[in-house]
């Protein structure tokens, strides 16, 4: 399953009176990270919401936020006569300690913290389950614009990594080219030198050579991990961190090729690995 770690999904809905709507964002992240906004009225479903979240996503930094707008005909507006009557009583004794205190209005003492109360009535079991099959429902919409980018992301991958899989078989069509290479290149060095070298000898140094130049073990473990991946763009299950490993597979065997290499072609193609594998790494980072 190849989901991408970008997305966006908004839903909204009412109950008891309320109007609830869910908003969540996500991008790439190593791991899940989750960030939670709920009102503090309902923050006792924020356990819940979490729970939900790590079970329906892998990856990826995540704001779930949500919003909650009360029908203003449920509202009542309550005003808390006794800290009211304490905290006139208060200012009065801080007025006669002072010279010339300033005075204090009606609308000063309504401003003050807690003074004027507005009790939205919400019952937080009775939203429990609204609140929850809401956020199921927005994660259902955001998995499926993550799965959506995903699937452009994984054709993407497999059209490099078929021109990957070529660049492996032109290195392993070439073996008795370059090993035919080397062999000319040698015998022009000993006629440079002076030298006398029978035939025999001559492939014994070519075998010798060949020996060390010899990259089959390297060509096979890359075919190995193309068949890899391609079985892993097939996983029931989150596969970016199983394609980031392979990533590192592909870019270690392409550094040996070009170690091995002594000709011109070779190191051409192990560039192109190099640059084809940081491509694919860079699209993979974005994959749940």
């Amino acid at each position: 399953m190849t989901a991408s770690m970008t997305g966006f999904a908004r839903y909204a809905t009412e109950a008891d009176g309320h109007s609830l709507v869910w908003e969540i964002k996500s991008v790439n992240h190593r791991h899940l990270d989750l960030r939670i906004q709920m009102p503090d009225s309902l923050r006792a479903l924020e356990t819940d919401a979490r729970t939900l979240l790590q079970q329906l996503l892998g990856r990826g930094r995540v704001e779930a936020v949500l919003r909650l707008e009360t029908d203003p005909a449920v509202d009542e507006i309550r005003f808390d006569d006794a800290r009211a009557t304490v905290l006139i009583r208060t200012l009065r004794k801080i007025d006669q300690m002072m010279v010339n205190g300033a005075r204090v209005s009606a609308l000063d003492v309504l401003t003050w913290p807690g003074i004027m109360q507005r009790d939205e009535l919400i019952d937080t079991e009775a939203l429990r389950e609204p609140v929850l099959e809401g956020l199921k429902t927005t994660v259902g919409e955001l998995r499926a614009m993550r799965l959506a980018e995903g699937a452009t992301l994984r054709q993407a991958l497999e059209t490099r990594l078929e021109t990957f899989a070529e660049l492996v078989r032109q290195l392993r069509g070439r073996r008795a080219e370059v090993v035919d290479g080397q062999r000319e290149r040698l015998r022009s060095r000993i006629a440079e030198l002076g030298l006398s070298l029978d035939d025999q000898r001559l492939e014994q140094e070519v075998a010798l050579l060949a020996q060390r130049l010899d990259v089959d073990e390297e060509l096979d473990r890359l075919d190995g991990h193309i068949a890899a991946m391609r079985d892993t763009f097939t996983r029931d299950e989150p596969v970016g961190r199983r394609l980031d490993f392979l990533m590192q597979e592909f870019n270690r065997e392409a550094n040996t090729l070009g170690s091995k290499s002594h000709d011109l072609e070779t190191t051409r193609v192990v560039l192109e690995m190099k640059v084809l594998t940081e491509q694919m790494r860079e699209q993979i980072q974005n994959i749940e």
